[in-house]
């Protein structure tokens, strides 16, 4: 992973246009990012667990992520959500890790999403779905599929 420092607009102006902006950029931001609320470091398993606003939690295995896997179990116990929640700090070492950067990481992980997203978004029904089932309904059902080849004896 890559290490990115964020900056500091230490000096710019505080409008109420720009805090507006900042507002509504929070609220976007809010929409599509993980928001973790607990953090704890289960030794036994050696992994982190990360809780969430419903109960549900990710354990992540420390030994799969080089820049968790040289923190010692002091450092790891001292971890905190910042951001939001939406990353992992560690102060002592000016340290920040974006949560989603973790999930993303874990080949599992990505394959359950991936398959989470899929059915969700086969599940949709848009007007044009639903004018085409409409349709097909009126003829008879979807027609069947022509396969090319001999026809059977």
């Amino acid at each position: 992973m890559t290490t990115i420092k964020a900056p500091n607009p230490f000096d710019e102006v505080v409008t109420q246009e720009v805090l507006e902006q900042a507002i509504e950029r929070g609220r976007k931001r809010a929409r599509g990012c993980v928001h973790a609320t607990s953090v704890r470091y289960v030794a036994i398993l050696e992994s982190l667990l990360i809780g969430f606003a419903d109960q549900s939690a990710v354990s992540l295995p420390i030994k799969n992520y080089p820049e968790l896997a040289t923190l010692t179990p002091t450092e790891l116990t001292a971890l905190k959500l910042c951001f939001g929640g939406s990353a992992l700090s560690l102060e002592a070492r000016d340290m920040h890790v974006s949560i989603a950067g973790l999930v993303s990481a874990s080949g599992a992980l990505m394959d359950m999403a991936a398959t989470l997203i899929a059915a969700r978004n086969g599940s949709k029904s848009s007007q044009v779905k639903a004018q085409a089932a409409r349709a097909n309904g009126q003829n008879g059902g979807r027609p069947r599929l022509q396969r090319a080849g001999p026809t059977p004896a």
